[in-house]
C-alpha cells in the first residue's frame, strides 16, 4: 500500500509530467550535491588551504544556481496558470481607439456633441487581445520619403472621403493604386501651402515665413490639420507643429498625419480642456477646422486664450468667417459682431484680415484682464498645473503665473533664471542633459545592429539599407525634462518625440513646452490619444515603477503599448530589476522579442529592449 506522500507525488507527476520530472531532476541534483559535500570533507582536508576557497565558492555558486533555476521554474509554473498567450482581436478592432464609443456615450446620457468626446470612465471592457494590422498593411517608408508617400492600406480612408476633402491641406494629395502621395517640398502644386504660410507671415508683419522664429514663434498648435501639409511645411522651417484633431472612425486626419511621420494627437473642442497647461503655444492655427468659434458665448476661444502664450497669435481661415466679415483686406474693424465682441473681452487685437484669413494677437499685458471694462471675462482662481480633461472654463488662466513672459522676450534655450521659474535647479537640469546625450549614443549603437541585422524579415520585402533608420515617431512615456528629445535633436536624428508627463509625478510639461518640444499630460492607467500602429519607438525611464505606484494594471499597459506600436517597432524600458523581469515575462505573452541588458554600473537598473513582430493575419 502506497504512503500518502507517494500518492500525492504520483498524482502530481501524472498531471504535469514534463515540468515535474524536470523539477524532480533539479531536486535530485541538490540532494546529490549536499551528500557529496558532507561525505567528502576528509578529501577536502587533504587539499592545500589555497585551493579550499575556490572549491567552496564553486560549490556555493552551483548550489545557488540550482536554487535559482528551481525558483524560476516554480515561478513560471505559477504564472502559467495565471497568464495565457494573448490572441489577436477581431477584424473589427483593426483601427480601434478606446474611450471613444459614441453608442455607449449616448446611452450614458451625453448629448450636444459630448457623445463624441473622450469618456474613458465608460470604456472598461478590457478585452485582452492584440490589435492586428490591416489586411494590406505595409511597413511605412523611411523618412523623409514616408512624409510624401504612404501606403493606402495602412489608414482607413475611403475613396469617397478622399474626393470630399475640400480644404487646402486635404487637396494636396493624390490617390494611386496602393499609395497616397502628398506633394513634396520640391513639387509644383505645394506652392499653395508655401503661399499660405507666407501670407500669414506678412499679416503678422514679417517679410517671410522664414522669420517666424525671430518673431518668437517656435511652437504651433494646428487644430483640425487636414492631413498635415501645413504642419509638414512648418517643420521644414524648424518649428514644432502639433496637429490636434477630433476622433474619426475613418478618414482620420490624425491617423494620416501620424502615418506621414508628423506630430499629432486626438483632441476635441467640445466640453473638456486640452491636455496642456496654460501658456503653452506661440501660435494656434485653424484652417476650415469645423469649429464655430463664437458659439457657447466664446467658450472655445477662451480655451485658445488659455493655451496661448502672451503675445501669441491665433490664425483663423474660414469661408464662414469671411461671409460674416468683410471680403476685402483691411485693418481692425471689419469683423463680424459676435467675434469682435468676444475677442475684445479676451484682450486680443485683430492685426489684419485678408479674404478668409484673420490674425489676432493675444495681449502681453496681464493687467488688461483686470482693467474694469464691462463684460470682461473673469480671472480663474488658482493655476491649472495638474488639470487633466477638466470641463472647459469660462475664465482667464495664467495671468498670475511666473511663466507670463511675452514670446518675443524668451531666449532660444532655457537659461538658469527660466529654469528656476519652473522650480528646477540648473545643476540637475544640465546633469540630466549630459546623461541623455550618453544614453542616446548607447541606444543607437544598441539598436542599429538589431535593426539592420537581427530584425525579422518583412513579409515579401528586403532588408532596408543604411543610412536610413526605421525610427521616426518616438513616444517618451515618462519624459521628465525632455532630455531624450533634446539629445536626439542634438545628435541630428531624424525623429520627433511626443513627451508624456504622467499624472502623479512632478509636472514638468510647462518646461518641456517652453523648450519648444511637443508634449501632453497623460494618465497611463488609461489609453493614449492615438490610433493603432502610430509609433516606431516607445521609451520609458522609471515608467514601470511609476505604474506600480499608481496601481495600474501592467498587462493592460503592455497591451496598450502594443496597440500604438507599429509592427517591427521597438520598446526601451529602463527600471529596477524586479519590474523589468516581470515585464520581460509578460512581453513573451504578447509575442514581443525581449532582451534584458545589464548596465554594468553596479546598480540594479536594467534595460529591457523589445521588438514587436509583424504578426500574421
Amino acid at each position: 500500500m502506497k504512503s500518502p506522500l507517494l500518492n500525492k507525488l504520483s498524482k502530481t507527476f501524472r498531471s504535469k509530467p514534463q515540468f515535474n520530472w524536470l523539477l524532480l531532476c533539479l531536486v535530485s541534483v541538490l540532494v546529490v550535491i549536499a551528500l557529496l559535500g558532507s561525505s567528502s570533507s576528509s578529501a577536502f582536508n587533504s587539499v592545500t588551504s589555497s585551493v579550499k576557497p575556490d572549491i567552496y565558492t564553486n560549490y556555493r555558486k552551483l548550489k545557488e544556481q540550482a536554487r535559482s533555476d528551481y525558483l524560476e521554474l516554480k515561478g513560471l509554473s505559477v504564472r502559467e496558470n495565471q497568464i495565457k498567450d494573448v490572441g489577436l482581436c477581431g477584424k473589427e478592432r483593426e483601427n480601434y481607439v478606446p474611450c471613444y464609443n459614441v453608442s455607449a456615450n449616448t446611452l450614458a446620457g451625453f448629448k450636444d456633441g459630448e457623445e463624441l468626446d473622450r469618456h474613458c470612465e465608460l470604456s472598461r471592457e478590457h478585452q485582452y487581445c492584440l490589435i492586428r494590422p490591416t489586411k494590406d498593411y505595409k511597413i511605412p517608408l523611411s523618412w523623409p520619403a514616408g512624409r510624401d508617400v504612404i501606403w493606402s492600406g495602412n489608414v482607413k480612408l475611403t475613396k469617397d472621403q478622399f474626393l470630399s476633402s475640400g480644404s487646402i491641406m486635404k487637396r494636396l494629395m493624390l490617390l494611386e493604386e496602393n499609395q497616397i502621395a502628398f506633394h513634396s517640398q520640391d513639387g509644383l502644386i505645394v506652392d499653395d501651402v508655401k503661399d499660405y504660410s507666407h501670407q500669414i507671415a506678412e499679416m503678422i508683419g514679417l517679410g517671410s515665413d522664414t522669420e517666424f522664429l525671430q518673431a518668437g514663434v517656435r511652437t504651433v498648435l494646428d487644430i483640425g490639420c487636414g492631413f498635415g501639409s501645413f504642419s509638414a511645411h512648418l517643420l521644414s522651417l524648424n518649428l514644432m507643429a502639433l496637429c490636434v484633431g477630433a476622433y474619426e472612425s475613418s478618414g482620420s486626419q490624425v491617423q494620416l498625419t501620424l502615418e506621414r511621420g508628423l506630430p499629432a494627437i486626438i483632441g476635441n473642442f467640445i466640453s473638456k480642456q486640452l491636455p496642456f497647461p496654460s501658456l503653452s503655444y506661440d501660435m494656434v492655427h485653424c484652417a476650415q477646422c469645423g469649429i464655430i468659434w463664437d458659439s457657447k458665448d466664446g467658450l472655445f476661444l477662451i480655451e485658445i486664450d488659455r493655451v496661448l502664450k502672451p503675445g501669441g497669435y491665433f490664425i483663423l481661415t474660414s469661408p464662414i468667417t469671411r461671409q460674416q466679415g468683410s471680403s476685402t483686406s483691411s485693418k481692425k474693424g471689419s469683423m463680424s459682431t459676435p467675434l469682435e465682441e468676444i475677442t475684445k473681452k479676451l484682450c486680443w487685437s485683430l492685426l489684419e484680415q485678408q479674404e478668409e484669413t484673420f490674425v489676432w494677437q493675444k495681449t502681453v499685458d496681464s493687467q488688461c484682464y483686470t482693467s474694469g471694462k464691462q463684460g470682461m471675462v473673469p480671472l480663474c482662481k488658482g493655476e491649472d498645473m495638474q488639470l487633466y480633461y477638466q470641463p472647459l472654463a469660462r475664465c482667464i488662466s495664467g495671468t498670475g503665473s511666473n511663466r507670463w513672459v511675452p514670446i518675443l522676450s524668451r531666449s532660444g534655450s532655457l537659461n538658469s533664471t527660466e529654469l528656476k521659474v519652473h522650480g528646477v535647479h540648473p545643476e540637475d537640469f544640465f546633469e540630466d542633459s549630459g546623461f541623455w546625450k550618453s544614453a542616446v549614443r548607447n541606444y543607437w549603437s544598441l539598436l542599429s545592429p538589431l535593426i539592420f541585422s537581427d530584425h525579422p524579415k518583412r513579409p515579401g520585402d528586403d532588408d532596408p539599407l543604411p543610412p536610413y533608420n526605421m525610427v521616426r515617431n518616438v513616444l517618451d512615456m515618462n519624459a521628465h525634462y525632455g532630455g531624450l528629445n533634446a539629445a536626439l535633436l542634438e545628435a541630428s536624428k531624424s525623429v520627433w518625440v511626443m513627451n508624456v508627463v504622467p499624472l502623479g509625478v512632478h509636472n514638468t510639461l510647462p518646461l518641456i513646452l517652453d523648450r519648444g518640444f511637443a508634449g501632453v499630460l497623460h494618465n497611463w492607467c488609461e489609453p493614449f490619444l492615438t490610433y493603432p500602429r502610430t509609433y516606431d519607438l516607445l521609451h520609458g525611464n522609471g515608467l514601470l515603477s511609476h505604474i506600480a505606484s499608481q496601481g495600474c494594471n501592467i498587462i493592460e499597459l503592455l497591451l496598450e503599448m502594443d496597440r500604438i506600436l507599429r509592427p517591427e517597432g521597438w520598446v526601451i524600458l529602463s527600471d529596477k530589476l524586479g519590474p523589468i523581469e516581470k515585464v520581460r515575462t509578460l512581453a513573451t505573452q504578447i509575442r514581443w522579442e525581449a532582451r534584458v541588458i545589464d548596465l554594468q554600473n553596479g546598480s540594479d537598473q536594467r534595460l529591457l529592449v523589445c521588438q514587436k513582430p509583424f504578426v500574421g493575419k
